[in-house]
């Protein structure tokens, strides 16, 4: 039941957002559903109740792995959308509050989802009604940024569901009953036909991994970083890309048990070193501070692929930098909107000295480049030492020396944009409009996500630190 009430708070608030006659205060629905969410997700977590083998929705341990952090993050972006969406009153926010509130449903959904038809719907739906999330600016460049989000994610999409077909009919070449749920998957005894489940693997990692944004199937990222509103920025970095990262470690379960982890392995590493190295080349040549963090999001999207093909140490501390990424890319978008709203334009071309006129946010901008950039004590440093430690102790030190030097190089390529715009002197004379200074209400939630990074860093709670544990365990070895 509460796994269901994950999904129908948000989609009922998103139907009552269209039937909302009020501009003003439409936006208020999005806390008022993000609330009653979170506290359902974090009983979940704290009470997750008996085990329900047959069903296609379920909180299972996976699910309480990340789900929470989804819901936190939402809470966040929706508060912050309160304050945007006033600064932004020109634009009709009906179509933007209810798609916003319909992700949360369908991400809540697609994260439960245990069978791997309903995944795939959830995910289909999902980036549909994103869509009208990126093209709320009505730019000609967030007019393309959506058209490739729709080509690019449509063919990885596409790609997924031939990977879904392919599964399918391994599992029935191998004596199953057609029963796409995964733990039905796991427990086949039969020998799996290896040919279609290595084509069934290719196809879902492409598939999913598009989604995700890892390289080469990243292209999508830069363009729709870049131009989306920092709300639907944070929810791709931190919910939509979470939900095809839990995709991929499924599907992995599920291969690794019917022929050994030996070609996942293979092809996560070599997918999560292409996408530092690819993103840290970027990073050393990009001008605009929002497509800087897209890339930000290539790596990290690596690092999680790398975690997650070092067994189960590594799926687990893959599992906690979710939580340190999430909450840390969440700041910067903020804060990166609050600077481009400010400053007036995107590049270090056009912006510069923004300390001056926008000091809060600059500072905080300053402060989650640190803490992205695995600068303790946040807690992306602690993530990203438990997946190199990880890499070290199952006897692979020429990925980790990659793993390092891709974060050093991503580490110069990040402060060398973000003091080009934040130091010197102003390259506008004029002072931001009084609308547009920081307020409590676009500084408040970066702030509180760079408090939650220094808390996950500090002091993890155990719950959550148990939970990774014993999700990890059970992707490693499913009954």
């Amino acid at each position: 039941m509460r796994a269901l009430g994950l999904v129908a708070v948000p989609a009922v608030a998103s139907i009552a957002a269209l039937a909302w006659p009020k501009q003003a205060t439409r936006p208020l629905l999005l806390p008022v559903a993000a609330f009653p969410h979170l506290l359902l997700a974090l009983w979940c977590l704290i009470d997750p109740g008996p085990p329900v083998p047959a069903a296609w929705l379920a909180m299972d341990v996976v699910a309480r792995a990340v789900l929470p952090l989804v819901s936190l993050l939402f809470l966040v972006a929706a508060l912050y959308a309160v304050a945007y969406l006033k600064l932004r009153a020109e634009r009709n926010n009906r179509i933007f509050v209810a798609a916003l509130l319909g992700m949360l449903a369908l991400l809540s959904l697609a994260l439960q989802a245990q069978h791997l038809g309903l995944l795939w719907v959830a995910a289909e739906a999902a980036t549909m009604v994103t869509v009208p999330l990126l093209h709320f600016n009505r730019s000609a460049r967030a007019y393309e940024a959506t058209w490739k989000y729709l080509l690019v994610g449509g063919t990885g999409l596409a790609l997924s569901l031939m990977g879904t077909f392919g599964l399918g009919y391994a599992s029935l070449q191998a004596g199953g009953a057609g029963d796409l749920t995964f733990l039905s998957l796991s427990q086949q005894v039969h020998s799996w036909s290896p040919p279609w489940l290595t084509l069934a693997w290719v196809l879902l990692l492409a598939g999913y991994g598009t989604k995700m944004g890892v390289a080469p199937m990243h292209t999508w990222k830069p363009d729709a970083y870049g131009e989306a509103p920092g709300i639907v920025g944070t929810m791709l970095a931190g919910g939509m890309t979470t939900m095809a990262f839990v995709a991929v470690l499924r599907v992995k379960a599920v291969v690794d048990r019917a022929m050994g982890p030996a070609m996942t392995t293979r092809t996560l590493l070599g997918l999560g070193l292409l996408s530092m190295a690819l993103a840290a080349l970027f990073l050393l040549r990009t001008r605009d501070f929002k497509r800087l963090l897209a890339y930000s999001s290539v790596e990290h999207m690596g690092i999680l692929a790398i975690g997650a093909a070092l067994g189960r140490a590594g799926t687990a501390a893959a599992l906690f930098h979710v939580w340190t990424n999430g909450m840390t890319k969440g700041a910067l978008f903020f804060t990166a909107g609050n600077l481009r709203r400010i400053g007036g334009g995107r590049t270090a071309d056009e912006v510069g000295g923004l300390r001056h006129v926008a000091p809060a946010s600059a500072a905080l901008f300053v402060t989650g480049l640190f803490a992205v950039t695995a600068c303790p004590p946040f807690g992306v440093f602690f993530s990203e030492i438990q997946i190199l430690r990880a890499a070290l102790d199952s006897g692979r030190p020429a990925v980790a020396g990659g793993f390092v030097a891709c974060l050093l190089v991503a580490f110069f390529g990040l402060t060398r944009l973000v003091f080009a715009i934040v130091d010197g002197e102003p390259k506008t004379v004029a002072p931001p409009r009084p609308e547009l200074r920081d307020t409590l209400g676009v500084i408040g939630p970066p702030l509180a996500c760079l408090l939650a990074a220094l808390w996950l860093g500090l002091a993890p709670p155990q719950l959550l630190a148990d939970t990774w544990r014993q999700a990890a365990a059970w992707l490693g070895d499913v009954p």
